[in-house]
């Protein structure tokens, strides 16, 4: 069976549709996580709100910071995730006018893929630094808690 002439065309625009949809993904947890450090910022912010004790104070805002760092994080990811699935989009559409239009835009869509790859690789590490901050988050607040729950209470 001789394969069509649209078959180089069509196996051209498969891989950018797989990369939209990996990317897609991506961007879906980016914005749970995203989501999930707004909400724990707004609970430390109500925390904050009823401290006194300027020790317990500066602990709280120095775990607001965290979140804050993480959400700018998750920030630039999503905004390279959303870069990367117009590249994967250009690619397609330059694969397609390429091929039936008759305009050669010769090595546009490689270059569009190319740029889709690396905003994708930038936005997966991203991505993973703002998972080691969370787990940091997390493990200082398990640790903190030990602290305070072994401290003798006072006596007054």
């Amino acid at each position: 069976m001789t394969p069509s002439p649209d078959h180089p065309v069509l196996t051209a625009m498969l891989a950018p549709a797989f990369f939209r949809t990996a990317t897609a993904s991506l961007l879906l947890s980016a914005n749970n996580r995203l989501a999930r450090i707004i909400d724990r910022a707004r609970t430390l912010l109500r925390e904050l709100a009823d401290v006194e004790e300027e020790s317990e104070r500066s602990l709280l805002e120095k775990r607001i910071a965290l979140q804050r760092q993480r959400s700018l994080i998750i920030l630039r990811a999503g905004q390279l995730l959303y870069g990367a699935i117009s590249c994967f989009v250009g690619t397609s559409l330059a694969v397609a006018v390429d091929t039936f239009t008759g305009h050669r835009l010769g090595s546009v869509p490689t270059w569009l893929a190319a740029v889709g790859v690396v905003a994708m690789l930038a936005a997966s590490l991203l991505l993973a630094r703002e998972s080691t901050l969370a787990v940091t988050a997390i493990n200082e607040e398990m640790d903190h808690r030990k602290v305070k729950r072994k401290a003798p209470p006072s006596t007054g």
